[in-house]
């Protein structure tokens, strides 16, 4: 993808998240975006097949699992599809294959007394006794755990200096992992025993009034320049690590080489961890150390602004948007070469549902690009299965919702 193009993806998900759309390409230069969650992509529409709809009743808790606990709600009815799509936003379980919906967020900006503004999250996170989603308005950020057991939650006011594990069967915080430089952002390593968590110097939410933006009619203020220092890997069992550093340079056009926001995730293996660029090569790879890494060979043909990443197996990587002017269409590629594989429908691959399956935004046959819903779609078919209600088409409409994926 082009700079041109990455940055014009970049002021998109902005717009996603609730915020202020500038118009011009400048400012779209200058957008937050959050690392994983949600990217839109421009293209009209095309009537999609869809298959039939499962919509299955999310039980109570049934027998104990294995380990002699209540069983968590994620955990009934694996593999198959439980969808919801007269939700929007979901109130009950939404699941495909190994992945379910473990929380999304709403959001909003928030006005400051110096003039500047936060974009502030409100987060419903899956109640594993009910198998419905809760508001959990104590929450800035939050990621889910592989098994869908724990969450690692950051309070209000970030950067934050601790780090809380939320047992999603009782509804409490069973630890606090406390730390020497602020967090922004939490993510779960592929096994889940480990965190990399993002460290800012001031919170990577905010947008500066004295950056503005502008669509020509109305101003408002822009994304702040970068203060990110630095990333910690966590051992989850212990809350022992290491913080590395991280300085930021500047990029294309004199920018910055990230966004306000730019949080640091696990490769694929979880041996190293990655940030997205605003230019070429897109995305840099460290150890644990915060010294620089070569790109995995299988990393090498993925973009951070598509979330799927690599299939379960490793062979297959989730790729762009390549629909056109009356479709809507995503292709899938062969991890190692590059080379396309598949081109199956949808506007965004958001994650795999297992090693054939993906759960992606797909939009409403002839309306804007915003009024998206969650569909699960198969490589090899034209098909897809409506797992959610569609979204607002207003970009900034309050209550727009985006997705937090685990496995489950």
């Amino acid at each position: 993808m082009k700079v041109t193009d990455l940055v014009r993806e970049s002021l998109r998900e902005q717009a996603d998240q609730g915020s202020f759309v500038p118009g011009d390409f400048a400012d779209r230069v200058l957008a937050v975006r959050r690392r994983r969650r949600t990217r839109t992509i421009v293209g009209a529409s095309l009537a999609v097949v869809t298959a039939t709809v499962v919509a299955v009743a999310v039980p109570a808790i049934g027998p104990d699992s294995e380990d002699g606990g209540p069983r968590p709600a994620s955990e009934l009815r694996s593999g198959d599809v439980l969808a919801h799509p007269g939700q929007t936003p979901p109130r009950e379980l939404i699941a495909a294959g190994d992945t379910a919906l473990a929380a999304y967020s709403t959001n909003k900006r928030v006005k400051q007394p110096d003039g500047d503004a936060v974009i502030t999250r409100t987060y419903r996170l899956l109640d594993q006794k009910t198998g419905t989603y809760r508001a959990a308005p104590r929450w800035s950020w939050l990621d889910v755990a592989p098994g869908m057991r724990t969450a690692a939650v950051l309070e209000r006011g970030l950067p934050t200096k601790r780090i809380g594990l939320l047992n999603l069967i009782t509804g409490k915080v069973e630890r606090w992992i406390p730390v020497d430089r602020g967090v922004g952002g939490v993510e779960f390593s592929p096994d889940g025993r480990k965190l990399v968590a993002t460290t800012y110097a001031d919170d990577p939410d905010r947008l500066d009034k004295g950056r503005p933006m502008s669509d020509g009619k109305h101003t408002e203020p822009g994304p702040a320049a970068p203060t990110r220092t630095g990333f910690y890997v966590l051992d989850v069992a212990s809350g022992k690590g290491s913080w590395g550093e991280v300085k930021t340079k500047a990029g294309s056009f004199g920018l910055e080489d990230i966004n306000t926001r730019q949080d640091f995730a696990f490769s694929h293996d979880g041996s190293l961890v990655y940030t997205g660029l605003t230019h070429a090569p897109h995305q840099q790879y460290y150890d644990f150390e915060g010294r620089k890494r070569s790109t995995p060979a299988k990393e090498k043909h993925l973009h951070w602004f598509v979330d799927a990443g690599l299939s379960p197996n490793g062979r297959l990587a989730a790729g762009d948007f390549v629909g056109g002017g009356d479709t809507t269409a995503t292709e899938v590629n062969d991890a190692l070469t590059g080379k396309r594989v598949a081109k199956i429908p949808g506007q965004q691959l958001l994650a795999w549902a297992d090693d054939k399956r993906l759960i992606a935004w797909d939009i409403a046959p002839g309306t804007s690009e915003y009024r998206n819903r969650l569909v699960l779609v198969t490589i090899g078919s034209k098909k897809t299965v409506p797992l959610s209600g569609y979204r607002s088409s207003k970009a900034d409409a309050v209550g727009r919702w985006n997705p937090v994926f685990a496995r489950r």
